[in-house]
């Protein structure tokens, strides 16, 4: 049986905070053991999967950087965790992408950094595209296991055209009536079989409270006014404008292997896709396959950053 990973998995990071558009986003920063101030070493931010927290997947790959010599920052988005946001479990890539890039500015600000990138599992890889399509602080980016979409897909989903056109007026319905009354209406985030959840699939990393379940910061809750921004989710029209070096680490048992195929075809600078094996959960927290995607991305990064 593997080992299952939890975060943190070693010295405990520094919480830090910084703004971010309208508000402000929460993230915990693992700094290489022996971290000396007077050196400079890469840094990236480390985002997660749809509606998860700083503690979960993204801390794991965040202390795993560490300990490889690199500086990696674990971030809450807004509207979830500790970072602001009135509307909680709003998923929205265009708020996403800009806090990915006031994280990017706070470490490039920092005098012992020397290159900044981006790190992102599952859903976060499709995010640190759009981030990396413009914003010139990206030197590197890597993604683990990601979850590449484009309306087709979404429309493959949830079964039809006609029925993402109906998740949507309901997102309109919701967030009219956040603006009258001040009520976040919400639905499961992930369920095996509730067809009102937003992730109807096996989702056993969140049910178990061992693993990703197990996390009090995390909700199982989708703000149902985020079904336009998440449907309209198009990672796979940003990755012919992203020229920064990219590692692309999947396999067949993670989500959607053909859109990561697809993505890696059409980036526009240096890449390199690795075909691991193992199941998509499998590279949130179990120790071989997030070990042996470790080394990778932080070679990756030394490589790039440094």
């Amino acid at each position: 049986m593997t080992q299952t990973l939890q975060a943190p998995d070693g010295p405990a990071p520094q919480k830090i905070g910084f703004p971010s558009g309208d508000g402000y986003v929460v993230g915990h920063l693992y700094l290489p053991e022996g971290h000396d101030p007077e050196r400079r070493y890469p840094a990236v931010v480390v985002g997660g999967s749809f509606t998860s927290v700083k503690e979960q997947m993204g801390g794991i790959y965040a202390a795993e950087m560490a300990r490889r010599g690199v500086i990696a920052l674990a971030i809450d988005y807004r509207y979830y965790g500790e970072s602001s946001g009135a509307v909680r479990q709003y998923e929205d890539p265009a708020s996403k992408a800009a806090d990915l890039s006031a994280v990017l500015q706070f470490l490039a600000s920092r005098s012992d950094v020397s290159g900044t990138g981006l790190l992102g599992i599952c859903t976060s890889a499709g995010n640190v595209l759009y981030t990396a399509a413009y914003d010139p602080n990206v030197g590197a980016i890597a993604t683990v296991a990601g979850f590449f979409s484009e309306p087709a897909l979404s429309a493959i989903i949830k079964g039809g055209a006609e029925e993402v056109e109906q998740l949507k007026a309901k997102g309109r319905q919701a967030r009219k009536h956040f603006e009258e009354t001040g009520v976040i209406d919400t639905v499961l985030a992930y369920h095996s079989t509730d067809p009102t959840a937003a992730s109807v699939s096996p989702s056993e990393y969140y049910f178990d409270q061992t693993r990703g379940g197990g996390v009090r910061a995390w909700r199982n809750e989708f703000a149902v006014m985020a079904w336009e921004p998440w449907l309209d989710f198009d990672p796979v029209s940003q990755a012919p404008r992203v020229t920064a070096p990219t590692l692309i680490i999947h396999s067949d048992g993670a989500a959607f292997p053909d859109q990561a195929r697809k993505v890696f075809g059409l980036l526009a600078g240096p890449k390199e896709l690795h075909w691991a094996k193992g199941a998509h959960f499998d590279f949130y927290d179990q120790a071989d396959q997030v070990r042996e995607a470790a080394d990778r991305v932080a070679a990756h990064f030394r490589a790039h950053l440094s």
